[in-house]
């Protein structure tokens, strides 16, 4: 099994606009610094290598990112403690606050590429019922990580 995680939002101004530039500017190498992080398997990408272009089914303006981790440890590494954090925490510069969830992660059979369609269902989800086993959230990874630990014991 792997992770997938979705990760969206609204940007308080066009991406080329110059107040977005320090967030434009540096998505190729949180990108790049993701793909050599363990436990990163794929990402969404369009044809500028990026995912800013790609339309959110439903929503021209939103902002989505979508990728596939091993495990939610290599994922949290990643969004915690790489150069990825400082961008992760000044991100209210550069995006509107959600008055809904806007992250997600949920498991998926290793190998199968989730398509954003799909993503977007698993947040509406974790939006409609809190954390559970189709959706879930940072605050839930302790118990699934329990759980699965159990599982495989059993």
């Amino acid at each position: 099994m792997n992770v997938a995680q979705l990760n969206v939002g609204y940007a308080r101004y066009p991406t080329d606009d110059p107040r977005m530039a320090e967030f434009m500017d540096n998505l190729d190498r949180m990108n790049a610094q993701a793909e050599r992080s363990p436990g990163f398997v794929w990402r969404m990408q369009a044809d500028n290598g990026n995912a800013t272009d790609i339309q959110v089914p439903g929503d021209p303006d939103m902002i989505s990112n979508l990728s596939v981790w091993s495990d939610v440890a290599s994922l949290g590494h990643y969004v915690f403690n790489t150069l990825h954090a400082r961008f992760y925490e000044k991100g209210a510069k550069w995006f509107d606050p959600m008055k809904v969830p806007h992250f997600v992660m949920w498991n998926i059979d290793d190998g199968h590429i989730p398509t954003l369609t799909e993503a977007m269902g698993h947040l509406r989800h974790l939006h409609a019922h809190g954390s559970t086993d189709h959706a879930f959230g940072w605050d839930a990874v302790d118990m699934f990580a329990w759980r699965r630990c159990n599982m495989a014991a059993e």
